[in-house]
């Protein structure tokens, strides 16, 4: 927590240049969404009611190098699908994590099929040495890009100091 306010203190302090959208290259957070999902978390509760699984309490979801944690997620299985998931809803600390790229939000939901994670609520985004922080966050697993969306704030370095 530290960290993100720190960082946060830096994109909104230093000469920030700022949008409304910008599209974002996500080499790192390209993912095979046929891969398993691994889920470890405190807390599980089962509905079969409704056919979702809610996971509670230092919740992480492993997919090949990608993990996703936060606070809660559900799980929401495809109809008549005999397991097979549809989408996992994260709220409560949200941390996305692919290689040397990381974004951090509110809330996300990982769609499965579609192969692509919108996360919302203050998000901010690291790449290596760069950060960028919006409103929304769209990224498209299968293709690597993305979209940040809602008062898009990032510093550019101008020289090389």
């Amino acid at each position: 927590m530290i960290a993100r306010a720190l960082t946060l203190c830096l994109l909104l302090t230093a000469a920030p240049v700022t949008a409304q959208q910008a599209a974002i290259e996500f080499g790192g957070l390209t993912q095979d969404t046929s891969l398993p999902v691994e889920v470890a978390a405190d807390n599980l509760d089962v509905s079969q009611t409704d056919g979702t699984a809610v996971f509670t309490g230092n919740v992480l979801v492993t997919q090949g190098e990608m993990k996703l944690s936060a606070d809660r997620i559900q799980v929401v299985y495809a109809t008549g699908g005999q397991g097979r998931i549809r989408t996992l809803n994260a709220n409560g600390g949200v941390t996305l994590v692919n290689g040397s790229e990381a974004a951090e939000a509110s809330e996300a939901v990982y769609d499965i099929d579609a192969g692509n994670v919108v996360m919302t609520g203050d998000v901010l985004l690291t790449q290596g040495q760069t950060a960028l922080s919006g409103n929304r966050l769209v990224i498209d697993l299968t293709s690597g890009t993305g979209r940040m969306e809602g008062r898009v704030r990032t510093i550019f370095e101008t020289s090389g100091r």
